[in-house]
Parts: structure tokens; C-alpha cells; sequence
């Protein structure tokens, strides 16, 4: 109770003090209160203009905060590249598919599988009916039973799938300290913008920046989903020898391998090309037939005179 008491008795005492200047202050000229007044008005934009960039300073603070959780969440947005097939009246580059099957047969097969795609799909597209046999009969196949309830084991053939690195995904999973390596066989169409996503991810390895810590058996790579990805780095330059003796480069192997995980998510792009070609082409041909027998059946009538006899 004496505390509030000596409150309230020092806040009298100050509104005793402040009377007199209040009075003097009422006393000042017209043009010094004009003045102050201006004044104070500066003072309070000023202030409401410090306090609008301070919004907007918060404002950019909470965008830039949410862009990089989003980019850390889904992975860095991959840029846009100008692929030679993408086109509406574009194939695919045959010779970069051939390669990329390489790159996948000496690369990633160790570890992805293609289960969609069978070595007669290769035929006329990169490859000749005897060099795809040549390239299926290197795999053993499991097949039977035969006559007496065995299974055997025999040379591949056409109609087979490429062969899968692993028996199932328990012993894949195994052999990868836990990391599953997906089925390639519609990367393109199951990622976020397939092609640049992949061809982004092969060559986006590099060393995590200040801050950014990795676990052991991971690798960072900003553009994969939460920038730690078990799969190293596998593309180096020469460590492919092409055919037909293209440079080996780093970025050429990942043109070539994103080309050719385009063409097995969508070996059908180049025939379904083609006969919309056709379509669009037998429709023109309709439609000037259409005009021009449009214009034969009415042209009688629009050009017809009708003359009144006023007189009858």
C-alpha cells in the first residue's frame, strides 16, 4: 500500500512540474507552433516510412526462409534445357540414344534396372536385328521347365527384358547399405520435370557448402530432394568409349543417357509424331475439298439476280 501511495505521489508532482511549461508552450508564436507541427508530421512519415521498409525487409526475410526450405525439401528447380526432340515435328537423336544405351550398359546397369524395355524395342531404333541378337545372346536367361520339370539356363533372345542387377529389392536394398536404386524405366515421366531433372542431377555433385553437413555414405547434390543422395558420383570424362568416337565428356555421357531414359519412357513419341503428321496433313487436304465444295454448291444461288416488275 505505501508503494502506490509513493506513486501516486511522484506522478503528482510530475503534472505539477509540467504545468507551467504547458502554459509557456501555449504562449509561443503562431508561426513556431506551425513550425513544430511540420515537424512532428516529418517526424511521423519518417517513421511510418522506416517502419513500411521494415515490413518489407521481413517481408523478403520470410520469402527467402520459405524458398530455401522448399528448395531443401524437393531439391534445387533444375534450368531449362533445349532438347533436339521436345518439338511437335522433332525425333529423337538415334545416334545419341545408341550411346546413351552404352552409358547405361557400362554405368548404370550395375545398380538400375530397365524392366519396360526388351532388346527387340532396340531394333531399327539404335541399333541392327543382329547387332541387338549379338547384344542378347552375352546374358544368361533362366527359362523351363523342360521335359523333365528342370529349370535351364539358356543364351538370351529378343523378346527378353534387360537383364536386372538385383533378384529382388531386398537384396538391392542390401547391397546399397538401404538405399533402394529405382527402376529407370520412366524416370523421365515419374520425376518433376524428367529430363532436366536427370540431366541436372548427373552433373550437379559437388562439395556441400559452409554450414551443410552430410552423413557418411551420402553424397550432397543440391538438385535431389534434401540434398543428400546415396548414389556417388558415376560420370567422369573417358569413362565411356563410344562407337562411333564422340568425346566421352562428362556432359556429353549425361545428354546421351537423359536421351535415351527419354526415348524408354516413350519409345512410341516418334511413330505417334509421325501419324499425328499424317493426320494433320489428310485434314488440310479435307478442308480445301470442304471450301471449295462449299463455294461450287452456293455460288449459283449468291450469284443469282432477282429482278421485280414493278408494273405486273
Amino acid at each position: 500500500m505505501l508503494s502506490r501511495l509513493a506513486t501516486l505521489a511522484r506522478a503528482a508532482r510530475s503534472a505539477a512540474g509540467a504545468a507551467p511549461s504547458s502554459f509557456s508552450a501555449s504562449a509561443q508564436p503562431a508561426s513556431a507552433t506551425a513550425i513544430n507541427g511540420f515537424n512532428g508530421a516529418a517526424g511521423a512519415g519518417g517513421a511510418s516510412g522506416f517502419a513500411a521498409m521494415g515490413v518489407a525487409s521481413t517481408a523478403l526475410l520470410g520469402l527467402a526462409s520459405v524458398a530455401y526450405a522448399d528448395e531443401a525439401e524437393h531439391g534445387l528447380h533444375s534450368a531449362q534445357y533445349p532438347w533436339p526432340h521436345e518439338g511437335m515435328f522433332d525425333s529423337y537423336d538415334h545416334t545419341s540414344i545408341r550411346r546413351g544405351h552404352q552409358v547405361y550398359q557400362q554405368v548404370c546397369a550395375a545398380c538400375h534396372s530397365l524392366n519396360l524395355v526388351a532388346y527387340r524395342n532396340l531394333v531399327g531404333v539404335a541399333y541392327t536385328p543382329d547387332e541387338v541378337k549379338c547384344l542378347a545372346e552375352e546374358i544368361e536367361v533362366t527359362d523351363g521347365p523342360d521335359d523333365t520339370g528342370e529349370m535351364f539356363e539358356r543364351p538370351g533372345k529378343l523378346s527378353d527384358k534387360l537383364p536386372a542387377p538385383y533378384a529382388n529389392e531386398e537384396g538391392a536394398r542390401y547391397a546399397n547399405n538401404g538405399a533402394y536404386p529405382p527402376d529407370l524405366s520412366l524416370i523421365t515421366k515419374a520425376r518433376h520435370d524428367g529430363q532436366n531433372y536427370v540431366f541436372s542431377l548427373l552433373l550437379g555433385y559437388r562439395e556441400p557448402p559452409a554450414g551443410v553437413s552430410v552423413r557418411e555414405g551420402l553424397h550432397y547434390n543440391p538438385y535431389f530432394p534434401g540434398g543428400a543422395i546415396a548414389m556417388p558420383k558415376m560420370l567422369v570424362d573417358g569413362g565411356v568409349e563410344y562407337d562411333d568416337g564422340t568425346p566421352a565428356t562428362e556432359t556429353q555421357m549425361a545428354k546421351d543417357v537423359t536421351t535415351f531414359l527419354a526415348w524408354a519412357a516413350e519409345p512410341e513419341s516418334d511413330d505417334r509424331k509421325l501419324m499425328g503428321a499424317k493426320f494433320l496433313f489428310a485434314m488440310s487436304l479435307v478442308a480445301v475439298q470442304a471450301v471449295y465444295y462449299k463455294r461450287w454448291m452456293w455460288s449459283p444461288i449468291k450469284a443469282r439476280k432477282l429482278v421485280v416488275n414493278a408494273v405486273h
